[in-house]
């Protein structure tokens, strides 16, 4: 699908209304509000070539690499929401930890464990 010369969004019309940077940041940092909620969350979350559930895997398996267990909380609890469970968290966590490094795995499961203890 061809995007839209004025905002760069596939196909879409209107905002999904996300509002996690602003309520994590206030009017502390604006600009990195911004970016949050209207460009990563309600432009490059609902382009249409990967599905939620397939950006959420995505996102994780980045967020393992790089070893970011604040963000990665975030994504795994909303990976859940998208649809993926917490057998297939499992399951890519342990195949992350071949590729990403062996205590950004642990690091990871032990992330998951703690959200799955919490909600369950």
């Amino acid at each position: 699908m061809a995007e839209n010369a004025d905002t760069g969004r596939t196909g879409r019309t209107g905002w999904t209304g996300w509002t996690g940077g602003k309520n994590a940041f206030g009017d502390f940092a604006p600009g990195l509000v911004h970016y949050t909620d209207r460009v990563l969350f309600d432009e490059v979350w609902e382009r249409e070539d990967l599905s939620k559930r397939d950006r959420s895997l995505v996102t994780i398996a980045a967020l393992t690499a790089l070893g970011k267990m604040d963000q990665l909380q975030f994504h795994l609890g909303f990976a859940r929401q998208n649809g993926v469970t917490d057998e297939e968290l499992q399951e890519a966590l342990l195949h992350l930890a071949f590729y990403a490094g062996w205590p950004n795995g642990m690091g990871a499961t032990g992330v998951l464990k703690r959200i799955v203890d919490e909600r369950d």
